[in-house]
């Protein structure tokens, strides 16, 4: 598997993770990020560390850094909410409202018979994605996601919980529709001292094409 490179300078690689590559080898063992990590070094002496994480089914611009200056920077960025990050998903149907803003807290729980999932906790860490419907093909939606803050399993929980709609083929938060829950991160933008910004856009995958949509 070779992986997309969508933006790269000396202290910055953006790849276009696919879907179904996780970025943490799993348990049970099997492929990820890790695998590839070492093909990504492009002369360089050290391997690329990945600054954030993407579900295993998510697809999109995951940003790399390639020295540890850099990862600390960057991160620092996220910690700071000064990424732009811009999502697609699917919704397994076309919601009530054509935009609106989801503001829920999350948490995590877990149990012996579902595993662990993220949930609406009025207690739990502040949470706040932008979203607005962009098309609709055969009752479903295409939405644009901008998350303010960076919780795990955000946008899906927010979609299920928030527009009251699941991400088509989620199978945790109410929809296995699909072969992978359809959440692409479409684009990411971040501004960088004395340097250009890092931007980077990848390409809607086939799987959103063959359901009808395009981006843009």
């Amino acid at each position: 598997m070779t992986l997309p490179i969508l933006f790269e300078d000396g202290e910055a690689l953006v790849i276009d993770k696919p879907g179904g590559l996780p970025v943490d080898r799993p348990r049970a063992g099997g492929e990820s990020l890790d695998d590839h990590l070492a093909a990504l070094r492009l002369g360089f002496q050290r391997a690329p560390v990945p600054v954030h994480r993407l579900d295993a089914d998510t697809s999109g611009c995951l940003l790399l850094a390639r020295n540890p200056k850099a990862l600390k920077r960057f991160a620092a960025a996220f910690e700071a909410r000064a990424v732009a990050k811009r999502y697609l998903g699917v919704l397994a149907a076309v919601p009530a409202q054509p935009a609106g803003v989801v503001e829920l807290a999350l948490a995590k729980i877990s149990s012996a018979e579902k595993g662990w999932r993220m949930i609406p906790a009025k207690k739990g860490k502040p949470s706040l994605t932008r979203w607005r419907v962009l098309a609709e093909a055969s009752g479903r939606a295409l939405v644009e996601f901008h998350p303010e803050t960076g919780r795990t399993h955000q946008i899906r929980v927010h979609a299920a919980s928030g527009i009251g709609v699941p991400l088509l083929g989620d199978p945790v938060y109410g929809d296995k529709g699909a072969g992978r829950t359809l959440l692409h991160a479409a684009g990411i933008e971040l501004t960088r001292e004395g340097k250009p910004a890092i931007v980077a856009q990848a390409p809607l995958p086939a799987d959103f094409a063959a359901l009808g949509f395009s981006d843009g």
